[in-house]
């Protein structure tokens, strides 16, 4: 029977693996000194090689002639193990057996000895599907296990699985497979079977694996099936890639504000039927090169590319603004976000390329400096009050003699009962809506933006939403704001409400107006009922 490629050239031995020598060097050398960890944890995107090395690490544990820390290959153990046969190795897809019945289940037979070998391992790949329970009922046998178990993990979300897990875990971080290493790989795999391959359409498909072998070779499968002789055309053909000359023409057009020219690729594109999903996501990687090229003066390390390629996109980098290429990047990542749940997936395409054409929305006019000044001078009067009231800066650049009469007006009503030389914002008002907001959180929110000063035993609140006057008058909603105050103040305030919606918003005369109207008549509401 067919066994696919990802199969058929699965490493047997830590030095199949490829680009990644940190792990498969401290692993061996675990092993030949005898120094293993019960419980590994193996994390890393898709297709780098962690449930394969998590295998070789049982094998080389279990294997009866061990050569420098490889699994020999040629044991009783080693060739069950490669079959499947070998009953004290279990591997569990946590994704299928994640629930806490399986972890107590995995827990009680793991006291059991083993049947042939020195340990009994368990592989748990996909780690972070098991559920929160079944994490707990692992942990004490994670911990602690008996000299016979070890515990190899393996998983893409690390940040799921427990931090209790992790601690007790050596913890192995899997990197992304180098482009060069898979088309390496790739034409090696070719010259073992019936059919060729360029390495320009290689390394097409290693750039399209994103790192990860397996997918690297899922690829190459479907293209041996499309032919004998794999070329670059051939890779687009079979696994529905747009075409490297597609993405640069796209790329060329989106820079040079060409809109027809882009819509004419996307047509295209669409006729052959390719995957438009597909198409924008090798956009996101052809413009992420176009800014290394700008941004880095030697560039060759970061992007793979053909030296035709690599002058190409020097030329487009060139006639293209970093601005330009920031845009163009933000809505085509903007784009995939959309492309999952779209009906039509060729219009919002479309769409993000007229809009890339057109370019970033120009910046809003700066606003008149005159009114710039005047809001910079209200917004440092309301910091310095809320500071601890009005200081001599305060004084000398807003309030002059006559308005500094005004200023006290705003928090009295009765000049008999209020010093005006004593007036400051009350320091624990944020605190106060914070409380207020457990207690009586209809009111509260009436008090978005509200501001209250104190004067001797007298406190007002000024506010420019009169909806809160109305529900204060709630015999009810007063006592809790009268005893929310005095639970935080620790004192008992006579308490007053003025209602600022209707005032004049001008921002230099604003203050003034206000202090002027809240000594009328009408304007306060008293709250002490």
């Amino acid at each position: 029977m067919y066994q696919a490629l990802y199969r058929k050239y699965r490493p047997s031995s830590f030095d199949d693996v490829i680009s990644q020598p940190h792990i498969t060097e401290t692993l061996k050398n675990e092993i030949i000194t005898g120094k293993t960890a019960h419980a590994y944890i193996f994390t890393g995107s898709r297709g780098t090689g962690k449930t394969t090395c998590a295998r070789i690490l049982a094998k080389a544990l279990v294997c009866e002639h061990p050569v420098n820390g490889e699994p020999c290959l040629e044991c009783d153990n080693c060739r069950d193990m490669d079959s499947g046969a070998l009953s004290d190795i279990i591997e569990i897809d946590a994704a299928s057996n994640g629930g806490v019945d399986d972890a107590r289940d995995l827990r009680e037979a793991a006291g059991y000895t083993p049947e042939r070998c020195r340990y009994r391992i368990y592989i748990i790949d996909e780690v972070h599907m098991l559920s929160k329970d079944a994490f707990n009922a692992l942990l004490k046998i994670i911990e602690e296990p008996p000299p016979h178990v070890k515990f190899i993990m393996a998983t893409t979300e690390i940040h799921k699985v427990l931090p209790t897990i992790l601690s007790r875990c050596q913890r192995f971080d899997f990197r992304r497979i180098r482009a060069e290493d898979i088309a390496d790989r790739i034409e090696y795999i070719a010259s073992k079977e019936d059919f060729t391959i360029d390495r320009e359409a290689a390394e097409l498909i290693a750039r399209a694996a994103d790192g990860g072998m397996r997918d690297a070779l899922s690829i190459l499968d479907q293209c041996a099936a499309f032919s004998d002789n794999i070329t670059p055309e051939v890779v687009s053909e079979a696994s529905g890639l747009a075409g490297m000359e597609s993405v640069f023409v796209l790329t060329e057009a989106l820079l040079a504000k060409n809109t027809a020219s882009a819509l004419e690729v996307v047509e295209d594109v669409y006729s052959r039927s390719k995957d438009l999903s597909r198409l924008a996501v090798e956009m996101i990687g052809q413009l992420r090169n176009v800014l290394v090229i700008k941004n880095v003066p030697r560039p060759e390390g970061l992007i793979s590319a053909s030296a035709a390629d690599m002058e190409r996109l020097v030329n487009i980098a060139q006639g293209a603004s970093e601005e330009q290429i920031l845009f163009a990047l933000d809505e085509f990542g903007k784009l995939t976000e959309r492309l999952g749940r779209s009906m039509s997936k060729r219009v919002e395409l479309e769409m993000t390329i007229i809009r890339v054409c057109k370019g970033a929305p120009a910046p809003a006019a700066s606003a008149d400096p005159a009114l710039t000044e005047k809001i910079a001078r209200l917004e440092q009067t309301i910091a310095q009050l809320r500071a601890g009231g009005m200081n001599n800066s305060y004084q000398s650049s807003v309030a002059s003699p006559r308005r500094s009469n005004i200023v006290a007006k705003e928090v009295i009503t009765d000049t008999s009962k209020m010093d005006p030389n004593a007036i400051v914002p009350l320091a624990q008002w944020a605190e106060i809506l914070e409380k207020f907001g457990e207690v009586c959180p209809a009111v509260k929110g009436t008090l978005h933006g509200s501001k209250a000063y104190e004067s001797n035993d007298i406190l007002l609140i000024v506010t420019d939403n009169n909806f809160f006057l109305q529900l204060l008058r709630n015999k009810e909603n007063a006592q809790m704001l009268r005893q929310t105050i005095s639970e935080v103040t620790g004192r008992n305030y006579k308490i007053r409400a003025k209602c600022t919606a209707a005032e004049d918003n001008a921002a230099e005369n604003k203050l003034p107006s206000l202090l002027e109207k809240a000594a009328g008549e009408g304007v306060v509401t008293e709250v002490d009922n």
